[in-house]
């Protein structure tokens, strides 16, 4: 059973190296928003509106979080069994959907454009997490993960591998920029665009993230290991501005539930203890400076000193 804490500061926030410190607000605590979901994921803030929407991926829906109020309604449902959820630049929610195997944006107008829903003739397998650049363009992973089961999604074969694609922003065209990332996840940019990490949830024997560096704003090269999870297990994460990464982590040890926050080094700063595994985070808020984290059962909140990167 969860209990706030109600002194400062809160245990549950624990520095492992002296450079999480500045990050830490000691007036500040973990807050439960929500609770009775089955798997929580994709959290996205929208600024206009002051609210926050996550998918609930086993229960086929999307959840909107209200920040005035604090009421939980259901935004959507079926969802599609919605994952991954972004912004794009325009301020328009993008999904990753897996029982409908396809990206999509939902216009202003509440209409839905489908952005791919395969490639070179054949139906992407379940796209997981998305991430939009400056440009507009539209990056995302495509795991099987939604395949495998009735309980994400349809049971089915594979059509392609599990690539990580780019939809261009003007033209609409996709390219494969990765293919050897094992079992792609969750990813994000570097402050500066310059490098996008990728979690590769099937490396063995443990996951790792693995970074590569962006070529003219399109192209990936020099893949390398980033840091190995251990017994850690990184599901989606994102960068606040000073280019560490904040990753959902968990699953096995109990200790290791919450976030962890690494440095752009790899290095392990921080932890953020809750009482179920986190599967994904963004940063929202007037000042983007609050992490929402969406954990098994629920969504948690922590304000920061710091500030996620613009356009998560």
């Amino acid at each position: 059973m969860w209990e706030p804490n109600l002194r400062y500061p809160d245990p549950a926030i624990s520095s492992l190296d002296a450079a999480f410190n500045k990050y830490r607000l000691p007036g500040a605590s973990v807050e439960r928003l929500a609770t009775g979901c089955r798997w929580s994921e994709g959290p996205v803030y929208f600024g206009g509106g002051r609210f926050l929407l996550w998918s609930d991926l086993p229960n086929d829906r999307i959840l909107r979080w209200d920040e005035e109020t604090g009421t939980v309604s259901t935004f959507r449902k079926p969802s599609g069994y919605g994952n991954g959820n972004t912004r794009d630049r325009q301020g328009r929610l993008v999904t990753c959907e897996h029982l409908n195997r396809r990206v999509t944006r939902t216009e202003h107008d509440g209409a839905i454009t489908v952005l791919m829903d395969q490639f070179e003739g054949r139906r992407l397998n379940s796209p997981n997490d998305i991430v939009v650049k400056s440009d507009g363009s539209i990056w995302f992973t495509d795991p099987p993960f939604g395949l495998q089961s009735y309980y994400e999604g349809e049971r089915a074969q594979p059509e392609l591998p599990a690539n990580v694609y780019r939809i261009d922003g003007n033209t609409g065209e996709a390219t494969v920029v990765a293919a050897d990332v094992e079992g792609p996840n969750g990813l994000a940019f570097s402050p500066d665009e310059s490098k996008l990490y990728i979690v590769a949830a099937r490396a063995q024997p443990t996951r790792k993230i693995v970074v590569y560096d962006v070529v003219g704003g399109q192209r990936l090269t020099e893949g390398r290991v980033l840091l190995d999870a251990g017994p850690g297990t990184p599901d989606g994460f994102r960068v606040d501005v000073d280019g560490n990464l904040w990753c959902g982590w968990g699953m096995g040890d109990p200790a290791l539930d919450g976030v962890r926050v690494f440095n752009p080094a790899g290095v392990p700063i921080g932890h953020i203890a809750l009482p179920e595994r986190c599967a994904n985070v963004c940063f929202g808020g007037r000042w983007r400076n609050r992490l929402f984290m969406a954990a098994s059962h629920g969504l948690y909140a922590l304000y920061v000193n710091t500030q996620g990167t613009p356009g998560g």
